[in-house]
Parts: C-alpha cells; structure tokens; sequence
C-alpha cells in the first residue's frame, strides 16, 4: 500500500514509549514536533534492526526490546510514512522496494550519530581527550608551548585545538562554542564570562636604534608624544592598552601604521616608521631598543576567560585547574 501525506493530517504519535514524547518536546529550533526528523528518530534503530535480521523475534532479542514493542513501532513507521517498508511472511519480513531506498538512508543516518556520539565521547575522555584553546599571538611562540609541555607531563594523550587571534575575536568564538578556554588581554569583565587574572607584562617603548631616545634605559611616555606610533588595529587588546596609557600620559598617539601582529610592528620599529608600546620579544630583535617605561603603570594584563554555567569535560577541567596554578608564574622569566 502507498499512500499520500497529507499535508493537514497531524503527524501521529506512539504510544509505545515515552521517548518519542520527550524527544518532541526537547526538539531543537528548527526541528518542530511537526517535523519528520523528531517524529522517526526514535524509531529508525529498530527498522534497521529488523531489516538486518528479517525477523521481527530476532530482532527483539538482539536489541533487547519486547516483541510487541518493536512490531508497534514498524506499524507506526509505515502509517506515518503512508508506505509499505515490509513484506510480512509469517514470522518473516523483507524489505519493499521502499523499503530497501529507505534502508540505505537511515544506515548513514545512523553511521553519522554512531560516529558523533564517539567523537565527543572521545574528546571528553579524562585521559586523551581535547581541549580547545585560544591565545594571543604574542604568546604563541613561547608561552603557550611551554604552557602545554609542562601540562602534558602529568597529561601525555590529552589533544589539544590551538587557536591564535586577537582578544575580542576570541571571546566571540568563546562565546559560540568554538573555544573552552582563552587567555585573552586585557582581562574580560561580562556577565556571560568567568575570568581569572593569571599575570601581567610590562610593556617597553620600542625606538629604532638610531633614535633619539635610543641611547637611553628609562623613558617617561610624555616624552613619545610628538612620535609617530605603528600599533596593531583597532580590537586587539594591546591597542586599547596603547591608546589609554597614551591618553594617561597626555596625548593621543599619531598612528602611522596599523598591523596584526607584534613582531610586525617591531619590523617597522626597525625600519624607523615609528615607535611601538609592545611587550618583550621572544627573541631580541635587532635594529630596536627597548624602554622602560617609568611614570606610569605600563602593563597588561593576561588572563583566562570561559563561558560561565559552561560544564567542562574532564580534560577542560584539569587544563583550566593548571593554568589557574600557574598564576604570577604564567610568563617565562
């Protein structure tokens, strides 16, 4: 028998369990109790289980289910579908044509929950399981690696996603999901986040070497104020940082150019395109002096930041519980 879905007839409802009820009512935005995916979700494992088997009995026994449970839920499948998927011979069933093009969908449907349930089962595992973590670029070269080979002494399988960008980028993709931790500056303060101050860096006055200024150890920031600045973009964190230190000290910073990283912005330093407030380099850089800043509290500080009333996996937890540790001790000397 096949027979046309009208589209005014309500979707009907088994009565055989509960589970559909429940999966209907916790159905996401755009998976309505009218919609096909929450009516035969529940029902698509006990098809395939039948189809495989091509007795009903059998296939009770392997899924562990009652008998009259199964047959009900097939019985229900067809009637909301309007089709025959199975021609019924005694104790016997086999697969209609519809039923056979109906099989070979619900099997990758199923495939692809079976695989999605091991991915995040794994990635939550306590012992190799994943964490995704983002960071400042500034800190990618020797903070963080450093950070992850001391972690994983005490965590040798634990994965992690690595994710280098700028402060607010960041917190957005804390924000969507995409990260679970961040250490981000200048410390976050929102009502969706929890954020911990870890350390902070003394920012320096980056000068070319044959400036002006070069020839000195300490410099008052007042003293910058007719220079021409190279800073990152608006958004980044050190930018912010940049322009209220300048405005504490007196003036507004003349921006020359604007980049996306602080190495970069060393290069133009070097170059004597203007002068940078950065932190301190990885490695020395040649062609550039770096000030001490006196006057004024020249720093900024780093801190993690997640998304608060998140529940961590075990691996974000243990990670989040290091890098609390590591507070005042964050920063290689």
């Amino acid at each position: 028998m096949v027979h046309e879905r009208s589209s005014g007839r309500p979707l009907s409802q088994s009565s055989y369990t509960g589970d559909i009820g429940a999966a209907v009512a916790s159905a996401p935005a755009g998976l309505t109790p009218e919609s096909w995916s929450a009516l035969l979700s529940p029902r698509l494992a006990y098809f395939a289980g039948v189809a495989r088997t091509e007795h009903v009995t059998r296939a009770a026994q392997e899924m562990q289910v009652p008998q009259s449970t199964l047959s009900r839920a097939l019985v229900r499948l067809e009637q909301d579908l309007g089709v025959d998927l199975f021609a019924r011979h005694g104790r016997t069933v086999s697969l209609t044509p519809a039923g056979r093009t109906f099989l070979a969908s619900v099997e990758r449907a199923l495939g692809e929950v079976e695989r999605a349930a091991e991915s995040v089962r794994a990635d939550a595992d306590p012992a190799s399981g994943k964490v995704a973590f983002g960071f400042l670029h500034t800190m990618g070269s020797e903070t963080v690696p450093g950070l992850i080979r001391a972690f994983r002494a005490d965590h040798p399988r634990i994965r992690f996603s690595l994710v280098q960008n700028y402060g607010e980028a960041m917190i957005e993709r804390l924000r969507a999901g995409e990260l679970d931790l961040c250490l981000t500056s200048p410390v976050p303060d929102a009502p969706d986040l929890v954020a911990r101050r870890l350390d902070e860096q003394r920012l320096r006055l980056v000068v070319p070497d044959d400036h002006r200024l070069a020839s000195r150890k300490r410099v008052r920031l007042a003293e910058a104020a007719e220079e021409v600045f190279v800073t990152l973009e608006p958004g980044y964190g050190l930018r912010r940082i940049t322009d209220d230190l300048c405005q504490e000290a007196g003036f507004t910073p003349r921006i020359a150019f604007e980049g996306e990283e602080a190495e970069t912005l060393r290069g133009l330093v070097a170059a004597g395109l203007g002068v940078a407030l950065l932190p301190p380099p990885a490695v020395p850089r040649p062609g550039v002096v770096e000030l001490t800043v006196t006057g004024q509290r020249a720093v900024r500080e780093i801190g993690v930041a997640w998304l608060d009333g998140h529940p961590d996996t075990p691996p974000v937890a243990a990670f989040k519980k290091f890098l609390l540790g590591r507070r005042g001790r964050l920063l290689p000397e």
